[in-house]
């Protein structure tokens, strides 16, 4: 065959990324509130779009199960900073120990599949943002004034004076030296969110050309401002800090945080030996270190905590059935004003402003269609969930079945991917309570008897179970767990066990041994 240039007609099929393919992919990963600030951008750039003010059909998908729904059921499991705090970590790292009361709230949760479909129409709802009031200074310069529609109450909220502006107007009471506000400055614009100083005061001496006694003097005034612990160096000074100021370190009490250690791991045997006190004594000493704020700067956060907004409802009905519906308020309402489009068209003579105009119908009304589809997709996937996961919300996690998210894609007929977009940074409201939709995927452990796998997080909350309600004089150990375990036909491995009993932060049967014989002496 002769080696010549020719010219040759190829038929093929490839995808290509267009943007606006990007866009809609792009979206459908977004969580609700990025969406809403996204929308609001395309707001104020394309001239032809605007809020909607109709109603729309709600679209609404039923799910017809034959089972009773159960009662909402919620447990509680929280530990205090001290028993969640980490080995070796005292000295070096006080954010790793110093955690405040942790609460994981016990996820009560399905298995019988059930026959769905799916009805999603009109994305677009009634405009409900808040309508601007009357500013204060026009209420009390008008005392006939009054406010005409709605107004958000968190425009009436004092702006939270930070942890660095309050140490800086302090201090600034207690001297006028100017060396000792130059050095307190550099020593405030190192404190952490927590609290803590976090650079080595020997260095920042060299830095500032300052003596070492110097740098002392300052953090001692620092450390005697409000909050009490402030400006520490690490988790020992700031517990100490504390104490002083209640009038309550003595030695004992010091030989207890010197030891903190010795306390994550319950040994009160050897702490009552090194502090030289009796047990009632040893157990009061511990509750007022657990009484401290092992962070005193978080109070001074600045940074507001936003409530998990759901993006789905899943709601029983009184025939035993499922309802399932999108969270409409989280939706974007938007249309393509085509009058205006239609209008302006015509009056227009440059090429140039006609070619703006058309490329700005063009993305308005793909931005429509993207974002239809995808509410669509979020509610077809959340509908697949449900009749995979149906034993989870009627019985409880113990009925979790492993789910991936190929078997998902598969029942609807998309790909993997796409589930994963639509499951990350989405929540779902259920009787049960709040969840994201990944927490339905997980992996199966398989069963001692050979019936049907059990789901990782099924098993999590079995082994939480066990350990709760275990005997304190019969501390169940891993291999104890183990067999129990097998015994309801479940087929796990000792360091499975282990991983999944740190992972919920409880400790190992020695310290929990302790820990349990200590409460009985109490």
């Amino acid at each position: 065959m002769a080696l010549t240039p020719r010219l040759e007609f190829r038929q093929t099929q490839s995808l290509v990324m267009t943007p606006q393919l990007m866009q809609a992919i792009k979206l459908l990963q977004m969580s609700h509130i990025d969406l809403g600030t996204f929308v609001e951008n395309e707001l104020e750039k394309n001239p032809l779009l605007q809020r909607a003010e109709e109603t729309f059909d709600q679209s609404s998908t039923d799910l017809q199960f034959e089972s009773d729904f159960p009662s909402n059921s919620m447990n509680d499991h929280s530990e205090d900073w001290v028993n969640r705090a980490v080995d070796g970590s005292l000295e070096t790292n006080p954010q790793d120990i110093a955690k405040n009361f942790d609460t994981d709230a016990e996820n009560i949760f399905p298995e019988d599949a059930g026959q769905a479909g799916i009805e999603a129409s009109g994305i677009t709802g009634r405009d409900t943002s808040p309508q601007t009031g009357q500013s204060i200074d026009q209420k009390l310069g008008n005392s006939s004034s009054h406010f005409d529609g709605d107004y958000n109450i968190e425009a009436f909220v004092s702006e939270k004076v930070s942890l660095q502006d309050h140490l800086t107007r302090e201090f600034g009471l207690l001297t006028q030296d100017k060396t000792k506000l130059f050095i307190a400055q550099n020593l405030i614009d190192n404190i952490d969110k927590g609290g803590y100083i976090r650079l080595d005061i020997s260095e920042l001496a060299e830095d500032l050309q300052a003596s070492y006694e110097q740098i002392e003097e300052v953090l001692f005034l620092l450390q005697s401002l409000e909050p009490s612990g402030i400006c520490a160096r690490n988790l020992n000074e700031c517990l100490a800090l504390q104490l002083k100021e209640k009038n309550r370190y003595d030695p004992a009490i010091a030989a207890l945080l010197d030891n903190l250690d010795l306390l994550v791991k319950h040994d009160f045997t050897s702490l009552k030996n090194l502090c030289g006190v009796e047990d009632t004594d040893l157990f009061d000493m511990i509750e007022e270190v657990k009484s401290l704020d092992p962070k005193p700067g978080e109070a001074y956060e600045t940074n507001l905590s936003e409530p998990v907004v759901p993006d789905v409802f899943i709601t029983s009905l009184p025939d035993g059935n499922w309802a399932i519906e999108l969270n409409f308020e989280t939706l974007p309402k938007v249309l393509v004003d085509q009058n205006y489009y239609a209008h302006v068209i015509k009056t227009v003579d440059d090429e140039t402003q006609k070619t703006f105009l058309t490329d700005c119908l063009q993305t308005a009304n793909w931005l429509i269609k993207s974002l239809d589809q995808r509410a669509k997709t979020i509610l077809k996937v959340t509908t697949e969930i449900v009749r995979q996961q149906d034993a989870f919300f009627t019985h409880g996690i113990n009925h979790l079945r492993p789910l991936n998210l190929k078997t998902v894609a598969d029942a609807i007929d998309m790909h993997e991917s796409t589930v994963s977009r639509v499951t990350s940074n989405k929540y779902v409201m259920t009787p049960r309570g709040l969840f994201e939709l990944k927490y339905f995927f997980t992996s199966a452990i398989s069963s001692s008897e050979g019936g049907q796998a059990h789901s990782a997080e099924a098993v999590r909350h079995r082994i939480r179970s066990l350990i709760d309600n275990e005997d304190p004089k019969k501390i169940l150990s891993d291999d104890a767990l183990v067999k129990l375990l097998k015994e309801t036909g479940i087929d796990i491995a000792r360091r499975t066990v282990a991983k999944y009993r740190e992972a919920m932060h409880i400790s190992s049967s020695v310290q929990r041994r302790r820990e349990k014989k200590a409460l009985l002496k109490k």
